[in-house]
């Protein structure tokens, strides 16, 4: 049983006090100008770092917009912003610019929060944190419950929050993710201190602040199709063009997720197949369950002459305007070819794998935190010649990697090199 570091005492599960209600009660969503004016004001006069959330309407609206804005900082207490019925947030952006921010799974939030015109200059990821030092779950429940005794429900994590006006619960619920997020923070930074992981966590937070997530705008995102492999052929490849630019005008008309319209799976078996008559649209059976396939078979009958407008241009592009190919990847092959394609830079591989696996364990850090996987393949792929210290430590900085990383990584990669 853990029990929560920087405390002597041991916490049986039973044991975990529930926090269920805010200390200063659930505060009134912030909806107008003069709060927003209040909560700035409040921010600006307070100190230490700002615990920040955000909830968004996943599974129930367009895109990753924030529906509601959690901020709590001391001497300030908790407020909850309503982005949607605020157009500018800046008064809070200046309020807290410079201020260290608090977050549980950063890269989660920060682009919603980006938006809405809020972006860390410094932060302290609490999940990350979790993960560096070593805790066997790092959600946010969890962490609370290894080092503060205390324990989260988590029962409103999934609902609509685009919905106004929003249910008590729900914003109790908003409240509290932010109740003790510093407190949190304040004793994962003494554990990580203890374990000598503090700086190697300070490089990982500095790397979050420029956290940018996926583009929807970017003109290849229907390539990220879920199964797009499926469509091989240029021709069909450009239906699926069509079809995903179809789909996500209407999700974004009727703000609902895209998979709602159709799912990702039906996509792809219409551009595979391109039918060209409304019988032929439901010719593929796409989802495993039966209550899926229905969904599937309504979205499509429900737009079926959008969909066969989406293929006929397909069907009728000249050659030269087909889409070309997708970029060959800049890296290396699937390690599952590697054995085929380069048995000595296999056996590095695996040499490496085994290295690193032995170092996660000895340092208490999983494996993909201690090096990006992809970026150990691409130096033992085409390592530098002469494959030195010096050389490999160049190598992994180039690609993006931490200096506490490198320090940790280059002796064992450098080894696994060696051994051959």
């Amino acid at each position: 049983m853990n029990q929560p570091r920087g405390d002597d005492r041991e916490v049986a599960l039973e044991d975990f006090e529930p926090l269920d209600a805010p200390v200063e009660g659930v505060p009134a969503v912030v909806e107008t100008p003069a709060r927003l004016a209040e909560l700035a004001e409040a921010l600006a006069g307070a100190e230490g770092p700002v615990a920040v959330d955000a909830e968004r309407a996943s599974g129930h609206r367009y895109g990753q917009r924030a529906y509601l804005v959690q901020l709590r900082r001391e001497g300030a207490g908790t407020w909850l912003v309503d982005p949607v019925a605020l157009e500018d947030l800046s008064p809070v952006a200046r309020a807290i610019d410079g201020v260290e921010w608090v977050l549980h799974a950063a890269t989660q939030d920060i682009p919603c929060l980006a938006e809405v015109g809020l972006r860390p200059t410094s932060l302290f990821d609490t999940e990350l944190g979790a993960r560096l030092a070593g805790l066997p779950r790092v959600g946010l429940s969890a962490s609370m419950e290894y080092y503060l005794g205390v324990t989260l429900a988590k029962e409103h994590s999934a609902v609509d929050w685009s919905t106004r006006p929003l249910p008590e619960p729900w914003l109790r619920y908003a409240a509290l993710d932010v109740e003790l997020l510093v407190d949190l923070r304040d004793r994962m930074e003494r554990d990580l201190a203890e374990q000598g992981k503090l700086e190697w966590a300070r490089q990982e937070f500095a790397a979050l602040v420029s956290f940018v997530g996926p583009q929807r705008d970017d003109e290849d995102a229907w390539r990220r199709t879920s199964g797009a492999q499926r469509a091989r052929r240029p021709r069909q490849a450009a239906a699926l063009r069509e079809l995903w630019l179809e789909r996500d005008r209407l999700a974004r008309e009727r703000d609902v997720p895209p998979g709602r319209i159709l799912p990702d799976a039906t996509l792809v078996d219409l551009a595979a197949r391109l039918p060209q008559h409304a019988a032929d649209l439901a010719g593929g059976k796409t989802e495993r369950s039966h209550a899926r396939q229905r969904r599937a078979d309504q979205g499509l009958a429900r737009h079926q002459r959008i969909w066969l407008a989406a293929l006929r241009p397909a069907a009728d592009l000249p050659e030269d305007e087909l889409p070309p190919p997708p970029p060959r990847p800049d890296g290396p092959p699937p390690p599952r070819a590697w054995a085929d394609r380069d048995p000595e830079a296999a056996a590095r591989l695996e040499r490496a794998r085994a290295g690193l696996a032995e170092l996660s364990e000895r340092v208490d850090v999983p494996v993909e935190n201690l090096m990006t996987p992809d970026l150990v393949r691409r130096v033992l792929w085409e390592p530098p010649s002469p494959a030195t210290p010096e050389a490999l430590e160049a190598a992994f900085a180039d690609l993006g990697a931490r200096p506490w990383q490198r320090e940790l990584v280059v002796p064992v990669v450098h080894s696994a090199l060696r051994s051959g």
